[in-house]
């Protein structure tokens, strides 16, 4: 609802909206969930300047001064963009990975990594940590999107893996250890190169001297610790040393986590802030969950956002390696896997630990455009997670474990104007999600009706 003469200049203008934004925007109309997980705000106004939320209300308490254009999100729910926290850019769906590593190693910084970043940029996703890629290539992406020479979302980015060892040819994005020496030396490189997160896989093979040497030096450098929890010892090292976050339900085909691991997670989450804050926790269950419906319908792997920034020889490759789907040797343990899910997130739940909303998009059929919709959809439908968690889990819970709660992560003054919309109630229907009509990172619309502002794209 608003009145007849602001209505009439938001027809105006939603009629002609122009490709380069003004530097100062009106959202007008849409409901506003904010990010803090309060009352939505409805018939709401949000008012943008050089890229920064300056105010938000309502059409009743806030007026939208001269010199702003004004952007309908009437019947829209309006929402911080989208967090992708396990993401890989350099993959985009392919099966074979020993082939993708050799075929495309020199195609990443031009073609791979650009095209997923922009493919998630239009499926919502504002912000997205990178975990795992060549340095170089990270570097080169991350610096190019910040330039505003290339279009995608903001990147917090790892690098390479440091893990016990790597494994063969795949020593450009995976360093193994050696030392306590080596493991220090590693973390200062990727810290000198830019990089604000360490990615610590296989830990539990490393000595617990190294491993707590890189968790330690990575904090002393400001970075944050991710670990794979696909092991329990992964678990029960990485607590014992201080990750910041675990990733993936992991265990394989085991209906549970063992009850002193369970022991564990709760006297860590007890410690709260004196720990250095919540532990958070990347489930990444939607991949396993879905993968026997993939299989029933692959249909969805014929959808044309997935291709978009690819050369058609690399579609066409992709596209080849995904066509016995439920042939594939990586999914083989998935319907197996399927059946523990639901415990494991509930023993999760109950441990206190906070969940991040992350897919490992871009693995063996899972792109980039649809990983991250489909798996809050999962939390929701499957997991007896409410929308309004799940939003925040990819919104605010994101921003806060990356240390940048003060610049995004909520639609609120001061933060980056980094927004989206959709038409609808996405609080009774998470699946709307999968067609965002509305994206704006920094004050810059890149997507409006459902349709890219390919001028903003170019």
């Amino acid at each position: 609802m608003c009145r007849f003469k602001r209505c009439w200049l938001i027809l105006c203008v939603s009629l002609s909206i122009p490709l380069a934004m003004a530097e100062q925007t009106a959202l007008v109309g849409g409901r506003l969930i904010d990010g803090f997980g309060h009352q939505p705000i409805a018939n709401s106004v949000i008012l943008i300047k050089d890229g920064i939320i300056q105010q938000v209300g309502s059409v009743d308490t806030l007026v939208v001064p001269e010199g702003y254009e004004v952007i309908s999100t009437d019947g829209m729910d309006v929402l911080p963009g989208l967090w992708e926290n396990h993401a890989h850019l350099m993959l985009n769906g392919h099966s074979d990975y020993v082939h993708w590593d050799k075929a495309y190693v020199n195609r990443l910084a031009d073609e791979i990594m650009p095209a997923s970043a922009v493919q998630l940029l239009l499926a919502g996703i504002t912000s997205a940590r990178d975990l795992g890629a060549a340095l170089d290539d990270t570097v080169s992406v991350k610096k190019r999107i910040e330039n505003g020479e290339i279009p995608g979302p903001n990147l917090y980015v790892s690098g390479p893996f440091l893990q016990h060892e790597a494994y063969p040819g795949t020593e450009q994005f995976r360093w193994g250890i050696k030392g306590v020496r080596d493991a220090k030396q590693k973390v200062n490189k990727l810290a000198d190169a830019g990089m604000d997160i360490i990615k610590l896989i296989d830990h539990d093979k490393m000595t617990l001297e190294e491993a707590q040497a890189i968790v330690d030096q990575a904090h002393a450098r400001g970075l944050k610790v991710v670990a794979h929890s696909h092991r329990p010892d992964e678990i029960r090292r990485g607590l014992e040393i201080g990750v910041d976050n675990f990733e993936h339900t992991g265990l394989t085909t085991s209906p549970e986590y063992p009850e002193d691991i369970m022991r564990l997670l709760k006297e860590r989450t007890a410690t709260g802030r004196v720990a250095g804050g919540p532990l958070f926790w990347t489930p990444t269950v939607e991949g396993l969950w879905n993968y026997p419906a993939t299989v029933a319908n692959p249909e969805k792997l014929d959808s044309q956002c997935w291709k978009r920034g690819l050369k058609q020889d690399t579609i066409e490759d992709i596209k080849s390696s995904l066509q016995n789907v439920g042939q594939l040797e990586y999914m083989q343990l998935t319907p197996l896997r399927k059946p523990t899910l639901k415990r494991k997130i509930a023993q999760l739940r109950e441990a206190g630990v906070v969940f991040l909303v992350g897919t490992d998009s871009g693995i063996p059929a899972k792109f980039h455009c649809q990983s991250t919709w489909n798996e809050m959809a999962v939390w929701v439908e499957q997991m007896n997670i409410s929308p309004m968690d799940t939003i925040r889990a990819a919104t605010y819970w994101p921003a806060v474990m990356m240390g940048v709660g003060d610049k995004t992560g909520t639609v609120s003054a001061g933060k980056a104007a980094d927004i989206i919309a959709v038409h609808g109630d996405v609080l009774r229907y998470i699946n709307l999600l999968q067609r965002v009509d509305f994206v704006m990172k920094n004050g810059t619309v890149y997507k409006m009706d459902g349709v890219p502002v390919e001028e903003n794209l170019n």
